[in-house]
């Protein structure tokens, strides 16, 4: 659907140009756009190398552990379903702190181990649409989870101490103070992870009456 979306967007574009005579611009446009996507990227590098570094070092230190230790009350508390020694646990903590420090590439890998994970679980469960790995059994339909939802949910609210993205984007794009947003970010994520918790929450709730 993004693929139809953007290349709407890019025919529009072009289309309105031709007709108001401006094609010279469209072409200087996509040219320098060209320029700056290689240029930020080259830059999200940098940014990426030395937050996954700084990952790596708190996690060979264990002060990973002992966070991912510290935040378990917080796990069972939105989900009371996953066994205290189930796997899931571990990587769901992983991802949380990954999302806290602002480190999105770093939180996909565990992001994507929680749902195998997850998926497992629900094998464990004798879940008949998760009993073959390959696929779904004749008849059933793979759906998601409580816990594989209230995950996602989690993780799209994703509550930032450090938005380590927006600031490298607006230090590229020469913000005068580019970790100006760290505030507003906290608050605005706070906020929408707030919103997903009492959410996932109520719905528990329902689904229990």
């Amino acid at each position: 659907m993004l693929n139809y979306i953007w290349a709407c967007m890019i025919l529009i574009g072009i289309i309105y140009g031709a007709i108001n005579g401006k094609m010279a611009d469209v072409t200087n446009a996509a040219l320098d756009s060209a320029g700056d996507a290689v240029s930020l990227c080259i830059t999200m590098i940098g940014v990426m190398a030395l937050w996954v570094g700084l990952m790596e070092i708190a996690q060979k230190s264990g002060l990973i552990a002992k966070m991912t230790r510290g935040i378990q009350p917080f796990i069972s508390f939105l989900f009371p379903g996953i066994p205290k020694d189930h796997p899931a646990r571990e990587y769901i903590s992983m991802n949380l702190i990954a999302n806290v420090l602002g480190l999105g590439w770093a939180c996909t890998p565990a992001g994507l181990k929680a749902m195998e994970a997850l998926a497992q679980l629900e094998r464990e469960r004798g879940n008949p649409a998760y009993l073959c790995e390959g696929g779904e059994q004749p008849g059933h339909g793979r759906a998601a989870s409580r816990e594989m939802c209230t995950f996602l949910i989690l993780n799209i609210s994703s509550l930032q101490l450090v938005p380590v993205n927006m600031i490298a984007y607006r230090q590229q794009y020469g913000s005068v103070n580019p970790a100006g947003i760290i505030a507003p970010a906290i608050v605005a994520t706070f906020i929408s992870t707030l919103t997903a918790i009492v959410y996932c929450k109520i719905m528990h709730l329902r689904r229990r009456m």
